[in-house]
């Protein structure tokens, strides 16, 4: 057994110089690191930036466009052509067409239409006259529209905004969460280090009792069952010792792995017992939560576009009908200059009609399926809206709680530290029992695993509230996070 012993610490003090170095760590500083270079964090602000760019797109369809659009044909072909007596002749077409135009757009979202304002020009090269002419639209003016349709504008100039709002306040909540996870590993590794520690010192306190115990057991002052439930005391703690190593190594690796650091370092954390000291109203919470939560945009979102998708199932039914106008100058010549010479009008005028007859109620159908859709996210969105709320003011309620489980779980530890060292001493007086020893040390260490627990409950709790309100009740403010995450 000893040779394992020596064989687990040779181990760990390879392990110990393969690492390059130790960092060691407060909670504010792992949360920095999580928020800056989380993968978490990275992907939040990936998703954040396409939320953004999406957005601005939004925003660009309604404001005016320019384009510009041109294009070239070379025609060498021998093709069909009628000619004036109604006879038909197979005519060599050798020309060269180039066209160019300039448009500028403005979409008009209350109508759904679009109107426009275009120049353009043409060239047509007949190679086989040796001839060329221009054909030139100083100016047109055109309205595109859909009479009875479904307005896309409209209704995105209703959804988008609050679909942007959604993505920011859920960017902030993400960081909150990235912070809460931190948190959580942070104590994890905690727990595991002081498991470490317990089993060290355990181990070094039941190797002392147990050579001890060898020379009381010699001169008779103790049982042999004693004797040997002191030694089964030593072994443990050796297995335990191995095991909490075992853990503590996985720990740094798992923390390591979510702060996205990637150098092959030893990662202690530094836990402190202060920790903020202040209560959260519960009306005030429930408040800031329905201002701040992408939870409540999502559903506002998801109401929107129910009513959208019913708007959409009536217009697919009805009477549809699509304006097309068109009006402008026009003007062709053999010169370049003669051809913006007195220009001719020109319009055109389109509208076109289609009226459903018989669709065997195809289209009721789906009005009818579009409602029933928009009435289940209706009875969807209170009762969530109402669990939301509850799960606020559940979560306020533990936080306010947590600070004192804290206290009382600090001074518990506290008081079984200090009667694990006095066991120590009246065994080693002869004035207690291996039993009152065993159960001393089981003590001291669960009460100093729960003591970290309750921590981490804290820590939790704390950027939970964060997280679901949006806002910092600690400094009275509201959280912003930038793209930096800070």
């Amino acid at each position: 057994m000893k040779q394992i012993i020596v064989l687990f610490l040779f181990s760990f003090s390879i392990g110990q110089s393969i690492a390059q170095d130790t960092l060691r760590l407060t909670l504010d500083e792992a949360v920095a690191l999580a928020r800056n270079q989380s993968p978490q964090a990275v992907a939040a602000r990936h998703q954040y930036r396409a939320s953004y760019w999406n957005w601005r797109s939004h925003k660009a369809n309604y404001l005016p466009s320019v384009t510009l659009n041109t294009y070239s044909t070379l025609n060498r072909s021998i093709s069909s052509v009628t000619l004036p007596d109604g006879s038909d002749s197979f005519v060599h077409r050798n020309q060269l067409l180039n066209d160019g135009a300039i448009t500028i757009n403005q979409n008009i979202p209350l109508l759904g239409g679009s109107i426009y304002m275009r120049t353009g020009l043409q060239r047509l090269d007949l190679f086989t006259d040796n001839t060329l002419s221009y054909k030139s639209t100083p100016v047109v003016i055109g309205y595109s529209q859909n009479l009875l349709g479904y307005n896309y504008l409209k209704w995105n100039k209703e959804i988008e905004p609050i679909r942007y709002s959604q993505a920011q306040k859920a960017y902030t909540e993400t960081q909150e969460l990235v912070a809460a996870t931190a948190a959580m590993k942070f104590h994890q590794l905690a727990l595991a280090q002081n498991s470490w520690q317990s089993a060290a010192y355990n181990y070094a306190a039941a190797d002392t009792l147990y050579q001890y115990a060898e020379g009381r057991y010699e001169i008779g002052t103790i049982t042999e069952n004693e004797m040997l439930q002191l030694e089964i005391n030593y072994l443990s703690e050796q297995t335990n010792m191995m095991n909490a190593r075992i853990e503590m190594d996985d720990m740094i690796l798992d923390l390591r792995s979510f702060l996205g650091i990637t150098n092959n370092i030893e990662i202690e954390v530094q836990v402190s017992d202060n920790i903020p000291n202040f209560m959260v109203p519960v009306e005030e919470a429930v408040y800031y939560a329905h201002e701040n939560s992408p939870d409540i945009e999502y559903y506002t979102l998801r109401e929107l576009e129910s009513e959208s998708a019913v708007a959409r199932a009536k217009a697919s039914r009805g009477l549809k009908a699509d304006l097309y106008a068109e009006f402008g100058l026009s003007q062709t010549n053999s010169n370049f200059r003669d051809s913006y010479r007195n220009p001719l009008d020109q319009q055109l005028v389109s509208l076109g009609i289609r009226i459903p007859i018989l669709d065997w109620g195809v289209g009721k159908g789906q009005i009818e399926v579009a409602r029933s859709n928009l009435e289940k996210v209706k009875i969807d969105m209170e009762q969530a809206r109402t669990d939301f709320e509850a799960n606020v003011i559940k979560m306020v309620k533990q936080f306010n709680l947590q600070a004192d489980k804290v206290a009382i779980a600090y001074k518990t530890a506290d008081r079984a530290v200090r009667r694990n060292n006095v066991a120590y001493r009246l065994y080693l007086l002869g004035k207690s029992s291996v039993l009152d020893l065993n159960s001393a040390v089981e003590e001291k260490d669960r009460s100093q695993q729960a003591y970290i627990r309750e921590l981490q409950n804290y820590w939790s709790l704390y950027y939970g509230i964060r997280s679901i309100t949006g806002y910092d009740f600690e400094n009275n403010s509201k959280i912003i996070q930038t793209e930096n995450g800070q």
